[in-house]
């Protein structure tokens, strides 16, 4: 690891580490606080993504649906009009839209073969956004002056390592340049984020081999064609199984880093609090809290 005890992290003038864990348990949350607080550099992978390697795919998913209206459609035409993605850090929307859900398209959803090529695209640009991570370390510190890293990473950064292969090249670029921070949640954390996921279903990458099975046991279980199924019942009925599927990646991942739970997150009122978390964490080495 990047830091060998607590004495090194808390000794390093320009500490760098990398939030990882589901959606919700407060990744996001440290990183604007470092941030806003401490002048930490947020790195948000989802925002890399979303910008840098899939912005072209989303802005032509609004003017495809834009060239449907006849008064937009002669505008784009003339380029009279300039449609793109307002994605930030805090509003991933844009992403999350153009991923999409599978199913009836009359209820919003789109064919299986093209949800999965927009897997394909999102797998690829998260595998490259997580590799721009070390450029990113040497420009906040070079161009913009900043020594303290925070690296924001999507919930789905355990879909595109293999944390069981010591030389897994995400994996070992990433950890020889920043501390993994595994925010590892309870059961009851997981039936919490389960019944927010129900409220407002929202589309996610999937790893290739687990949505295929997920979708096939869905079709099954519910005796539907693909034209039928209601694109968020399908997502309600995969994300619990989603959870459960990560949990083991995650913590192969962990053995790479360390573990803080999100209930002592949940306690880290200050930067102060954070890197005093860390170094507890460090102490107790792979541990489980």
């Amino acid at each position: 690891m990047l830091y060998s005890s607590s004495k090194d992290w808390l000794a390093e003038p320009a500490k760098k580490t990398l939030l990882f864990g589901m959606s919700g348990l407060g990744k996001t949350y440290l990183s604007n606080m470092l941030r806003d607080e401490a002048r930490w550099f947020h790195y948000s992978v989802d925002y890399r993504i979303g910008t840098r390697y899939m912005g072209e795919y989303i802005a032509d998913n609004f003017k495809r649906e834009a060239m449907k209206v006849p008064l937009l459609r002669e505008l784009l035409l003339t380029d009279s009009v300039y449609i793109a993605s307002n994605i930030t850090f805090e509003n991933l929307a844009p992403l999350s839209t153009y991923l999409g859900k599978p199913g009836n398209p009359d209820l919003g959803g789109v064919a299986f073969a093209e949800y999965c090529a927009r897997q394909t695209q999102h797998e690829a640009a998260e595998k490259a956004a997580l590799m721009d991570t070390e450029r990113f370390i040497k420009r906040a510190a070079s161009l913009y002056g900043y020594n303290n890293f925070v690296c924001d990473s999507g919930g789905s950064i355990c879909e595109v390592v293999d944390a069981n292969d010591p030389h897994d090249p995400i994996l070992t670029a990433l950890s020889r340049n920043l501390l993994l921070v595994w925010i590892q949640g309870s059961d009851a954390h997981r039936e919490a984020l389960i019944r927010r996921f129900d409220r407002a279903p929202k589309p996610m990458y999937y790893q290739p081999e687990f949505l295929l099975q997920v979708w096939n046991d869905y079709l099954t279980a519910q005796s539907l064609t693909e034209e039928q199924v209601n694109p968020d019942a399908f997502l309600r009925y995969g994300y619990a199984r989603l959870l459960d599927h990560r949990r083991p990646r995650y913590a192969a991942m962990a053995k790479w880093g360390v573990t803080v739970t999100a209930d002592e997150v949940a306690q880290v009122k200050s930067p102060d609090d954070y890197i005093a978390l860390i170094a507890k964490a460090l102490d107790r080495g792979n541990t489980a809290p």
